[in-house]
C-alpha cells in the first residue's frame, strides 16, 4: 500500500503532494514501482495535530476538495487502480466511494464518526480499521502501558471497533486490522506490539502494518547516532533530526519484521524497495 499525502503539513512529505498534479504523478510512480493500493490523504494525523476533534483543522469539504481531482485522476489515467482513502469521516468517505475509491482507512476503528460506518456498509467498502488510543494532541500526555496489557489493550480495542462494523452491516470479509504503530503508543511499546503483534491474529482478519519512517524509528537510529558519535558530535541528536530519507532503512527493517509477524499488507511511502524487502520476507513465510 503505496502512501500518497495530499497535505501541506504531514510529517512525512511536508506538503511536496498538495498540489493535484504532483499528487497524481506520485502515485502513478508508486504503481509504476510496484504498490498494489494507493492510500489517499487529505487530514495530517501527526502527533499534536487537530485531527480527530470537534475542532480539526481540515473539515470534510475541504478534505474533499483535496482528494477528489487526485482519486479521479489516478483513476482515469489507470482505471484498475484500487485506492484506499485514509479518512475517518463519514462525508469524505461518501465522496470517495462514489468516484471509484474501494477500500476506507479509517485511523479511528470508526471512534470519531458514528456514520462512517454505516457508509462503508452501504457501498460495500473494504475497510481498514485501525486502533488508536486517544486523539494526536493527547498522545505526549499517554501513560505508559507494558507487555501483555500493551496487547490486550489494542486486542480489546480493535475487537469492539470489529463489533461497531458489524452492527452497521459492514461485511466480515471486508475489514483488515492495523494495530496502529505510533497512534497513542510511546516509543518502547511500539517495539512490544511489532515483535507481538501476531497474537492479533486470533481476531481473525488479515493485519496491516504502517510503520513507514514513523518517529519511534527515528528516536532508535538517534540514539545509535549518539552512541557512535555521528553524523557530528556538537549537534544533540533528536528523532527531529533524523531525516525522513534516514529512516528509509529502518522503515524496511520494522516493515519486514510486520511481515514475519503475519501483516498481510504493509503501507509505505517508498514502493520500490519496499516490494523488493516483501518479497524476501513473503519468500521466508512461505517455506514449508
Amino acid at each position: 500500500m503505496g502512501v500518497v499525502n495530499v497535505t501541506p503539513d504531514s510529517f512525512s512529505d511536508g506538503g511536496r503532494y498538495l498540489d493535484p498534479d504532483a499528487a497524481i504523478a506520485h502515485g502513478l510512480q508508486l504503481l509504476d514501482e510496484g504498490a498494489d493500493i494507493l492510500d489517499l490523504g487529505a487530514e495530517s494525523t501527526r502527533p499534536g495535530s487537530r485531527a480527530g476533534g470537534a475542532d480539526a483543522s481540515v473539515n470534510a469539504a475541504e478534505e474533499t476538495t483535496r482528494l477528489l481531482p487526485v482519486l479521479k485522476g489516478i483513476l482515469s489515467a489507470r482505471p484498475d487502480a484500487t485506492l484506499s482513502v485514509d479518512t475517518y469521516k463519514a462525508a469524505t468517505a461518501r465522496a470517495a466511494l462514489e468516484v471509484g475509491a474501494e477500500i476506507v482507512n479509517d485511523v479511528s476503528g470508526f471512534t470519531w464518526d458514528d456514520g462512517l460506518a454505516e457508509v462503508c456498509a452501504e457501498f460495500g467498502a473494504g475497510v481498514v480499521i485501525m486502533h488508536t488510543r486517544g486523539r494526536p494532541d493527547e498522545w505526549r500526555d499517554q501513560p505508559q502501558v507494558e507487555g501483555d496489557t500493551l496487547v490486550a489493550m489494542v486486542r480489546d480495542g480493535l475487537a469492539r471497533s470489529m463489533e461497531t462494523a458489524a452492527r452497521a452491516g459492514v461485511a466480515l470479509e471486508s475489514v483488515v486490522l492495523d494495530p496502529g504503530y505510533g497512534f497513542g503508543k510511546r516509543f518502547g511499546e511500539n517495539y512490544t506490539l511489532l515483535a507481538r503483534q501476531a497474537e492479533l491474529l486470533a481476531l481473525g482478519r488479515p493485519l496491516l502494518a504502517g510503520l513507514s519512517r514513523k518517529s519511534f524509528l527515528a528516536h532508535t537510529l538517534a540514539g545509535m547516532q549518539k552512541a557512535i558519535g555521528a553524523p557530528h558530535e556538537n549537534v544533540s541528536l533528536t528523532r527531529e533530526n533524523i531525516s525522513l530519507d534516514a529512516r528509509e532503512n529502518a522503515s524496511l527493517t520494522a516493515m519486514t519484521a510486520a511481515i514475519l509477524n503475519g501483516a498481510s499488507i504493509v503501507r509505505v511511502h517508498a514502493a520500490r524497495a519496499a516490494v523488493e524487502a516483501a518479497r524476501i520476507a513473503d519468500a521466508i513465510c512461505n517455506v514449508e
